[in-house]
């Protein structure tokens, strides 16, 4: 099971080229691979290919963990309440949980303020032959510490650092950063869960309303709910300036949960893809144990 390509090449950030998060959809992609709407379900040819994608993904973990040359870096970024959780608990449910692992990003502590802004995520990043997902990213530096400035003074930085070419200059990081990491066999799957304010606030009421879903809210939320413009903002500079060959960004539709957790499947088994991995070939001594243990196991 794949994703039409042509879907694909929609959700990307192509290099060079503005996220135009204004003119993306959030609920739906412009190519078609749901069905012809009013003569199929979408939501149940949704659900089905994110089973048969699982399948294909569970597949490629084994293989990635098998060649041990490789990891995977999947980095899920959105505002509140897109479905970051949810989308890592039924795309990643059918993963050997031995080549998986999550992180999930909280407010830095006082050792990772005293270090330059990537390192606590580096400290994190997954083995060779093993997958490993951000639930946010140190892309927090370039949008939440963006639409909340105050949270600089916290830093450490240098006298003067705060200057005119601030944000370029982390935008420059970052891309260097990942092109380090791609250049020593850590490929990256950038997605950006791309929620409207109307759905937002939707779920956010719905938090509210449910007793079962208030450990999922904080105050902080509805107030960063009021800041949706700036965070959009923030999320254009920073998709735009650092979707490169290496890393590309995906903007994936994220007001209806089932589309949304196939596509971000479907992405993530085309990327691994694209690694062409191949199971590890036995040199002749290796070969040979093989048999003389075949031999062994036979007589008795």
């Amino acid at each position: 099971m794949k994703l039409p390509r042509e879907v694909i090449d929609e959700l990307t950030v192509h290099p060079g080229r503005p996220a135009a998060l204004s003119r993306r959809g959030t609920a739906e992609t412009r190519a078609d691979w749901l069905g012809v709407v009013g003569r199929s379900h979408p939501r149940e040819v949704a659900e089905a290919d994110l089973e048969e994608l699982k399948k294909t993904l569970s597949s490629a973990q084994e293989l990635l963990y098998a060649s041990g040359s490789v990891a995977l870096l999947v980095l899920l970024q959105a505002l509140d309440a897109a479905g970051k959780d949810g989308t890592i608990k039924h795309v990643m449910s059918g993963v050997n949980p031995q080549g998986c692992e999550v992180f999930s990003f909280k407010q830095p502590s006082l050792e990772e303020l005293r270090h330059d802004f990537l390192w606590r995520y580096a400290k994190a990043l997954p083995e060779r032959g093993r997958i490993g997902i951000f639930n946010r990213s140190y892309y927090e530096e370039v949008l939440v510490c963006r639409v909340h400035p105050e949270l600089l003074a916290a830093q450490h930085l240098p006298e003067g650092a705060h200057g005119d070419r601030f944000w370029s200059d982390r935008f420059e990081d970052i891309n260097a950063f990942e092109h380090h990491l791609d250049r020593n066999g850590t490929r990256i799957v950038k997605l950006f869960l791309h929620i409207s304010r109307a759905e937002q606030r939707k779920r956010l009421l719905e938090r509210l309303d449910d007793p079962q879903k208030h450990w999922k809210l904080s105050p902080s939320d509805v107030a960063e709910h009021a800041r949706f413009a700036e965070y959009q903002g923030a999320y254009e500079e920073a998709l735009s300036a650092t979707s490169t060959p290496w890393a590309p960004w995906y903007v994936v539709p994220a007001d209806h949960k089932f589309a949304l957790r196939a596509l971000v499947g479907g992405i993530i088994v085309d990327r691994i893809e694209q690694l062409d991995l191949r199971l590890p070939t036995l040199g002749k001594e290796a070969t040979r144990a093989l048999e003389e243990a075949r031999e062994t196991l036979g007589r008795e």
